[in-house]
């Protein structure tokens, strides 16, 4: 069916793009969908890939001097090692010190009290409003002990779901790190030959920012830990290596994480040894903050994963609505893969006149698997 002629050029760009707008749209939220439904396996299968990503240097540096199945077996039980050894320290450091922070949070409460009854603010928390806030909380208890009931209930079945999401990525990491390749090399062989290549660039493009990501988001957490772990023993800071350990799983949440990390010290420092540390500990781990995202993320990941904040914030925001705390940690990985493939595959184009020579159109696009051994053997 012709066209009416006397429909303007832009309104037909317009209708155009509308329609493929529209389309985009609906195949994404039907892809979000079927994620949520199998929230379970998604998990799984993207902690395998995190776990293989991580894993695959150390595999093969052990492959070079023994058979791989016992390389990948040796490299799991380092991590376990590694992993063990750390919540063993955490887990001593706070029981030997429970009692002391226990006695110095009492005094910090108290001082935050008097602080609230007295200072500017002029709140009501007196030992009598106390006792009415607690006799509101028990009697909530008690009208909604069903609802208490079940959401205790989920949370059992939720532990459950913890165990089988640990087993089915270590279960898939061993075989991602044993036969990778070959199973990429099979899924590659069911597309049509002349497709193949444009499909395996694609995916090294993404391997290779995944995997920047990952390693990258590894090492910067553990400078992080570190980092926060001897300002804090410097300081004198009660619980300095379970708050570097926070620290270090804050590092995972982009935007919000390392905050709530920060604060979590400061509250600790303003108990044990009052406001003036406290503000020192918030500085200091602010500070840490900075040089990670100005030195060490650029420093580590490079062109790998080459986001705007804006993108990151709006994509975080986006997969915390969507998927709460797991959709936070996974979303600015999927965004970062997402368009390293999209600009493997999109059309070649000439650097536009403006730009001139040596300028970002000449750059190499993010993504650019050349760099990477892993290619798609993960």
């Amino acid at each position: 069916m012709a066209e009416p002629e006397n429909v303007p050029q832009w309104l037909r760009t317009s209708a155009g793009w509308s329609w493929r707008f529209v389309a985009l749209v609906a195949a994404v939220s039907l892809l979000v969908f079927a994620v949520v439904h199998v929230r379970v396996v998604f998990t799984a299968v993207f902690l395998a890939l995190v776990l293989t990503s991580v894993l695959r240097p150390l595999t093969d540096w052990f492959a070079r001097v023994m058979p791989r199945p016992l390389a990948i077996g040796l490299a799991f039980l380092t991590a376990l090692v590694v992993v063990g050894g750390l919540v063993t320290y955490v887990v001593a450091s706070v029981a030997g010190q429970w009692e002391n922070l226990g006695d110095q949070f009492t005094t910090g409460v108290d001082q935050i009290i008097g602080w609230l009854a007295h200072g500017p603010l002029r709140l009501d928390v007196s030992p009598d409003a106390i006792t009415d806030a607690l006799e509101a909380g028990r009697k909530w208890l008690a009208e909604n002990a069903a609802d208490v009931a079940g959401q205790t209930a989920q949370t059992v079945g939720t532990v459950v779901e913890v165990f089988a999401v640990i087993a089915l990525a270590i279960f898939c990491t061993v075989f991602f790190l044993l036969q990778g390749g070959a199973m990429w090399r099979w899924f590659v062989g069911q597309v049509p030959a002349g497709h193949r290549n444009r499909w395996d660039d694609a995916a090294q493009a993404g391997w290779y920012t995944f995997a920047g990501y990952a390693r990258g988001t590894v090492l910067i957490a553990i400078t992080n830990g570190l980092m926060s772990g001897i300002f804090l023993a410097i300081l004198g800071i009660p619980l300095a290596a379970p708050l570097a350990v926070l620290v270090f799983i804050g590092t995972f949440i982009p935007l919000i994480g390392a905050p709530t990390a920060m604060v979590i010290a400061g509250v600790v420092a303003l108990a044990a040894d009052g406001p003036f540390k406290a503000l020192i500990v918030i500085i200091g781990v602010a500070i840490i903050g900075q040089i990670e995202g100005h030195l060490l993320q650029p420093l580590i990941m490079g062109k790998q994963v080459a986001l705007h904040p804006v993108v990151v914030a709006v994509a975080i925001a986006t997969g915390t609505v969507l998927a709460g705390i797991l959709g936070a940690v996974v979303a600015v990985p999927v965004v970062a893969v997402t368009w390293a493939v999209y600009a493997r595959l999109r059309p070649r184009r000439e650097p536009v006149g403006l730009l001139g020579p040596g300028t970002a159109a000449d750059e190499p696009s993010a993504g650019d698997p050349a760099a990477d051994d892993a290619g798609a053997d993960g």
